[in-house]
């Protein structure tokens, strides 16, 4: 009996073995994608784990839906990524005939703040300039005095009636840019992982915007830029975005545009001990979730890469 038990013991370890093996070789091609998305769920969370601040995070494949979250719902300062829902309220005005991208605006010296590149140290005592131009400036350089023109001229009511009618109840514009009192008062932009995603492919899939001003949208926002997402690709990659640095702030919201698999990324950080730490933790998350794309993208749904001669 003894013997009996021990040969018993064998077989069903055999057995369990077993099962696992062909378990383990029955593994779809979803599967073996999922296994993938969940080694890069892991090399974020060590990116977040040793940054010494807080960070929020939304990343969607829109080929698949597929969604990663950090702190998605949690509210975070957007500084100048704010300003991708101006440029929306732009277009759409546009597409509703309350304005005209090739309309001029009068830049004054009384208009003029800080905060930009070009616009302050330009048109003494006046100069005039087109919507669209302002909104390249707003996106490449991040134009304060741009910015604030536009605003002037599309209504920061028009800004949030627009969000809040798209469902994004927490992204808010309630101030000019370098409008320090009003900050003092508590009134920042703001916005969440999961609503500027939301935004962006909104935008991407919906008739929020016509065909034409959707391209504009994103001919804009894709020109070249200092940006931790920018810099997290190849050359060569699209990405439309807008970064936004405020002190112990950074963040970066944007599309990358693959074939196959288009992305969304959202990152955002504050309370940051450093301010180089977050922007060097959004280009890392960058790196990492557009390696997992791209390997997406060149592989067969078994994932083998086929080189191309």
């Amino acid at each position: 009996m003894a013997g009996f038990s021990k040969n018993r013991k064998f077989t069903c370890i055999f057995m369990a073995l077993l099962i696992i093996t062909v378990s383990a070789g029955q593994l779809g091609a979803d599967d073996k994608a999922i296994l993938l998305e969940k080694r890069l769920i892991n090399e974020i969370k060590m990116v977040n784990d040793q940054l010494d601040g807080v960070l929020g995070l939304a990343i969607k494949d829109l080929s698949t839906g597929r969604t990663i979250f950090i702190n998605e719902n949690e509210i975070f300062p957007q500084a100048s990524s704010i300003k991708i829902a101006i440029l929306l309220e732009v277009l759409k005005q546009a597409d509703e005939g309350q304005l005209k991208l090739d309309d001029f605006i009068n830049l004054t010296a009384e208009a003029k703040v800080g905060g930009g590149l070009i616009l302050v140290y330009l048109g003494y005592p006046s100069l005039k300039l087109s919507i669209r131009d302002l909104c390249v400036l707003m996106v490449v350089l991040s134009d304060n005095t741009a910015t604030n023109l536009l605003i002037d001229r599309v209504g920061m009511k028009n800004v949030n009636s627009r969000l809040q009618s798209m469902g994004l109840k927490k992204t808010k514009l309630q101030r000019k840019m370098m409008d320090v009192k009003a900050a003092d008062e508590g009134r920042e932009n703001l916005s969440t992982p999961l609503e500027m995603m939301t935004l962006l492919d909104k935008i991407y899939k919906g008739p929020i915007l016509s065909p034409g001003m959707r391209q504009e949208f994103f001919n804009i926002l894709s020109l070249p830029k200092e940006s931790p997402l920018q810099q997290a690709v190849p050359e060569g990659i699209v990405v439309a975005d807008k970064p936004g640095e405020l002190e112990a702030v950074r963040c970066n919201s944007g599309l990358v545009f693959l074939k196959k698999h288009p992305y969304i990324i959202c990152v955002m950080t504050t309370y940051l001990k450093s301010e180089a730490d977050g922007n060097a933790a959004i280009k890392k998350i960058g790196q990492l979730t557009f390696s997992y794309f791209d390997r997406l993208e060149r592989s067969s749904e078994h994932g083998r890469i086929v080189s191309e001669k």
